[in-house]
This record gives C-alpha cells, structure tokens and sequence, in this order.
C-alpha cells in the first residue's frame, strides 16, 4: 500500500482517464452547440420566411411574375441569414385554384464553435441539415393566407 491507500499501479489513472474521455466530450460539446444553432435557426427561418412571403408575395404589384416574388423573398432571407454556414433557397409554384406555394429552405452546415470546419471531428461526420418552411397564398385576395 501506498500513500493514501492507494497501491503505485494506480498513479497516473486519472489522466489516462481524462485522455481517453477528452476527445468523446469536445465531441459531445460541439454536436449539443451545432444542435442548438440549428435548432435556433429553425425557429427565426419559419417566422421570418412567412413573414416576406407575406410582404412581399401575398399582393404583388401589377405585372410582377411569381418568380420575381420569389427572388424578393429570397433576397430578404439572405439578408437575414448570411452567416458562411448558411444557405438560403426559395420555390414558387402554382396550385389548385390560383394559389401560390413558396418553399423555403434553410441549409445549415455544423461549425467548430462559430468557425467553419470539414464537418468532421474526432471521427464524428457532422453532416450539413436543412429546414423547409412552406407556406400557400392567394396572390389575387391580398392577406389570404391557407
């Protein structure tokens, strides 16, 4: 017996302990902040896609396409969502009864705490997510929403 009852095969346990557990840690670390990114990112893309597309594709002005409207939500989501992590796109197309759906999609790829990385760590792939928010809209009725 050594001091402290401990017998001399048991120095230096701890930090072979803590070597091995390191890594498994600053990969829970990095895959819990990239889930609650994400997960807030979520959240501001579905209030704020609706939010332009009522804006700007609810009662377009005279003569202006579907398209077009479109390209103009999609250039206010980009504002709103122009982190290096982040990709915007936005889909139009015509329903049943003159309605319009848009589509947005939000494409999340992980980052190492803020900073863009290869998606990989410790051998953990952290694959790129993406959010679709649709909404439908009558452009002909202004503020009808289905």
């Amino acid at each position: 017996m050594g001091v402290a009852g401990h017998t001399c095969g048991e120095r230096g346990q701890m930090t072979v302990e803590m070597a091995v557990a390191m890594p498994v840690l600053i990969a829970v670390a990095l895959l819990a902040v990239n889930a609650l990114l994400y997960v807030g990112d979520c959240a501001a893309f579905d209030r704020l896609s609706r939010q332009a597309v009522c804006v700007y594709a609810a009662s377009p002005p005279y003569g202006k396409t579907t398209l077009a409207s479109a390209g103009d939500v999609e250039a206010e989501l980009r504002r709103s969502f122009s982190a290096d992590n982040q990709e915007v796109n936005v889909n139009a197309e015509q329903c049943a009864g003159g309605y319009v759906r848009f589509s947005a999609t939000l494409k999340f790829a992980p980052t190492l705490f803020g900073r863009s990385f290869s998606g990989r760590v410790f051998g953990v792939e952290l694959p790129s997510v993406s959010h679709t928010a649709t909404i439908t809209v009558d452009p002909y009725r202004p503020g009808v929403i289905v």
